[in-house]
């Protein structure tokens, strides 16, 4: 009498969204960027009503206090005013500028990698190609020429930021852009005589986005630390108006004396870039299918 053993595969029920969820939600390094980035939000939008002194507020009798000194948490900078309150707003001023950026640059990429990797032939190439020059050129050279230039305001270091920093993103979109042009949905489409504007916007854009939203987040910490290098070196958001960058620039000759003023902002700068790649790694894993096999 012979027994035969069959094994019974049974996929996983739950919606796709779910699984996505699922998997971010074990990415323990993701969860930790996520509430540290809430916290940070929360705190520069809630936290400058909440402190006792306003970040202009001026006392010279308080001068370089250190932290801790009795409301001034993080101590006070070379005019007395509150360290506290000028981080804050300086974060508003750097995640504003940051995540603007972001969302022009995803903007500008994004259309560019979908139209080269979809219509192919010159005009794909030609769209490359500009790409491939900008991509020739260190990003960090491209926005301190750019910055040397213009009159520094946060609207236009945003546009400079992102103008170097859209041409990694485009190459993503159009090499994914270029495996799904051959997909079932797409061909079925043409089929049909949807237009090409048709396809790009309603097949091939909705399952590019998943590449296209893990761009977007390591794309905001590239921005907020080109806006933190380019104020540093005095090309960036100029005082009175804070900025995480300005302030280690103001910070920079006081290391010795009151190196409270370079390591707050330098903390702030840290936990925001980090954060933002933390979520982007956990972001890659959960839209990838396979790490659902780990």
């Amino acid at each position: 009498m012979t027994t035969s053993h069959s094994v019974v595969l049974v996929a996983d029920p739950s919606p796709p969204r779910n699984r996505v969820v699922r998997r971010f939600l074990r990415h323990r390094l993701a969860l930790f960027g996520v509430v540290t980035l809430l916290l940070l939000v929360f705190a520069c939008v809630v936290g400058p009503w909440l402190l006792p002194y306003d970040q202009l507020s001026i006392d010279i009798r308080n001068r370089f206090a250190p932290p801790f000194t009795g409301l001034h948490f993080f101590g006070t900078d070379p005019l007395g005013r509150d360290l506290a309150a000028r981080l804050l707003m300086a974060g508003r001023v750097s995640l504003m500028v940051g995540f603007s950026a972001m969302l022009v640059s995803v903007a500008l990429g994004a259309t560019v990698g979908l139209i080269a990797g979809y219509l192919r032939g010159w005009v794909g190439a030609t769209l490359m190609r500009i790409v491939d020059a900008f991509l020739a050129f260190p990003s960090v050279f491209l926005v301190l020429v750019l910055a040397a230039f213009i009159e520094p305001s946060p609207l236009a270091i945003t546009l400079i930021i992102a103008a170097t920093s859209w041409m990694e993103i485009a190459r993503i979109v159009e090499a994914e852009t270029r495996s799904l042009r051959e997909r079932d949905f797409v061909l079925a489409a043409r089929l049909l005589g949807s237009s090409h504007l048709r396809i790009i916007g309603r097949e091939l854009l909705p399952n590019a986005i998943g590449p296209i939203i893990v761009a977007a987040t390591l794309t905001v910490a590239q921005a907020i630390l080109l806006e933190a290098y380019i104020s540093f070196l005095g090309y960036g958001i100029q005082p009175p108006l804070p900025s995480w960058g300005n302030m280690l620039n103001s910070a920079q000759q006081y290391l010795g004396s009151a190196p409270w003023l370079a390591i707050v902002p330098g903390i702030a700068i840290a936990l925001a870039v980090t954060s933002f790649n933390f979520v982007g790694d956990g972001l890659r894993d959960a839209l990838d299918a396979r790490s659902e096999e780990r």
